[in-house]
């Protein structure tokens, strides 16, 4: 099972045939710039497809604080995005409290496991979309 920097490093390498199919559901690759180190820092995460916009909760799986790519791009909306062998820049946002009930019911159709991440925690698990620019 592929998850972190290897995750990363293989996606990469195969353009998404490895590491893109991951556990029953999709991943892409979201790159923000650490708001602290100003390093572009990679990570893994499940999506889904929303029109031309894509999906990713900020879960890190029900913790008491957000992810720290979330932090990145709350200081630094510009992000890279690779899904398979598609690699473009995006605006992150978090989903407005109109949209966010029918994304994540989207997210949690693909994995469920989002739905116990909530009664973990007291936060509001943020919905992200990446609009391709």
């Amino acid at each position: 099972m592929l998850f972190g920097k290897e995750h990363v490093k293989r996606y990469q390498e195969t353009d998404g045939a490895e590491g893109h199919d991951w556990n029953g559901t999709v991943t892409l690759l979201l790159t923000t710039v650490g708001r602290k180190s100003g390093q572009e820092r990679t990570t893994p995460l499940i999506y889904q497809e929303d029109g031309d916009d894509y999906v990713v909760v900020a879960s890190k799986g029900g913790a008491d604080d957000h992810p720290l790519w979330y932090k990145n791009l709350e200081a630094d909306p510009q992000v890279k995005v690779q899904v398979r062998g598609d690699r473009f820049t995006a605006r992150a946002r978090t989903a407005t409290p109109e949209e966010r009930p029918r994304l994540w019911k989207k997210m949690v159709a693909v994995w469920p496991d989002y739905d116990e991440y909530t009664r973990k925690t007291d936060r509001e698990i943020p919905v992200v979309v990446l609009e391709r620019v």
